[in-house]
């Protein structure tokens, strides 16, 4: 098909990524979500600043769904079942952590709306497959809609994950918020990269490690990760760098080990999640000139074994407007299903439907493979 190509910072103004150098690279559509095949621009016409646009044809068979085409049925990957609902509730979020692949910070507004929630709830109700709602953000409990779908979800008997940053907890007004996580019986599942202040506050900001402590104890204290409890609260590392985490059971006993020893914290599960090469953590790496050698490090690392656990495949990502997606970096990229919420009677009508991939798609499937649940091997 025929495509417009334009210089990076160009193309990224009109939905389009370049990847690569000026002359050789591939373009990623962000809204057919797909990375077209490789192609020599010097044969069209060099690109520079003073030339907006060259036209190219190429065909729409992107890198990661030729790795992956000797492992899976067909060209690319297809969502099997639903049974996880995950929604990014709004990007309003109290920290601007550099790795957040959706931008979120205090300055953002973005929120969901009673109508998308109450339309989500009448999916959840229509959708008996769902077994979990996971609500990310932003910091989803600064949302007024929050304490809503998350009762909601749990009279259906439904699993609420909350994405905490753990700095939440000790904002104004949240004095209530550990009881009523636990009184509803919701997963927490909360982002703590490393165990020491120096790593934490480098990349999520000054005094947020303090912050996060204070977090988890609170959490503690209300009878989450305690003996005989079965209220659940799992931390997230995820690298400081260009870089693929480490196995994640050797990292969670460390982890054990100095939160227990230097803060009496508990915790239940350690999840490792690589950093994807998009949004702000793309930016940081282009600065470090190290863009090009992580790409190539995510796509060395594929592992064929990751293909069957990848959380594309049983979730379905939904967004504060109602937008569907494969995935949450899918919704960062602009990458949709297609329909919203209010264009489908039930969640199960998106099984067995393609899923959309690009490059990026190869920080899941590197290494031990990486999903909002941790490693997948």
């Amino acid at each position: 098909f025929w495509i417009d190509c334009v210089e990076e910072y160009q193309l990224e103004m009109v939905g389009f990524v370049w990847i690569g150098s000026l002359s050789t690279g591939f373009v990623a559509d962000q809204n057919v979500s797909r990375c077209v095949e490789q192609i020599d621009c010097a044969k069209v016409g060099h690109l520079s600043r003073n030339r907006k646009y060259q036209r190219v044809t190429c065909s729409a068979v992107n890198t990661f769904d030729r790795k992956i085409e000797p492992h899976v049925p067909g060209v690319s990957l297809v969502r099997k079942s639903v049974n996880t609902v995950q929604v990014n509730i709004g990007l309003t979020c109290n920290q601007a952590c550099t790795h957040c692949h959706v931008a979120s910070s205090p300055a953002r507004t973005e929120t969901m709306s009673r109508a998308v929630a109450n339309r989500l709830v009448d999916l959840l109700k229509a959708s008996p497959g769902i077994k979990v709602l996971d609500i990310t953000g932003g910091a989803p409990e600064m949302h007024q809609e929050f304490v809503h779908l998350v009762k909601s979800a749990r009279q259906f008997g439904i699993q609420v994950i909350d994405r905490c940053n753990l700095t939440v907890l000790s904002l104004p007004g949240m004095e209530s918020l550990p009881e009523f996580l636990a009184s509803n019986k919701v997963k927490v599942v909360a982002s703590l990269p490393c165990y020491t202040k120096e790593t934490v506050d480098k990349q999520r900001g000054d005094d947020v490690f303090e912050a996060s402590i204070h977090g988890l104890r609170l959490l503690n204290q209300v009878g989450y990760a305690q003996p005989d409890s079965d209220l659940e609260l799992d931390l997230v590392y995820n690298p400081s760098g260009a870089f693929l985490p480490p196995p994640q059971e050797v990292l969670e006993k460390q982890y054990h080990d100095e939160l227990q020893t230097l803060f009496g914290i508990q915790f239940n599960a350690l999840l490792c999640i690589s950093n994807m090469p998009i949004k702000r953590f793309r930016q940081d790496l282009k600065k470090q000139g190290k863009l090009t050698e992580y790409q190539q490090l995510l796509e060395n690392a594929f592992n064929p074994s990751t293909l069957d656990n990848l959380m594309c495949v049983s979730q379905v990502h939904i967004d504060h407007n109602g937008s569907l997606f494969d995935c949450d970096f899918n919704y960062a990229l602009n990458m949709p299903i297609g329909p919203s919420i209010f264009n489908i009677e039930s969640f199960q009508q998106l099984n067995a439907l393609q899923i959309k991939t690009a490059d990026h798609c190869f920080g899941c499937t590197a290494g031990a493979g990486s999903s909002c649940g941790g490693s997948l091997v």
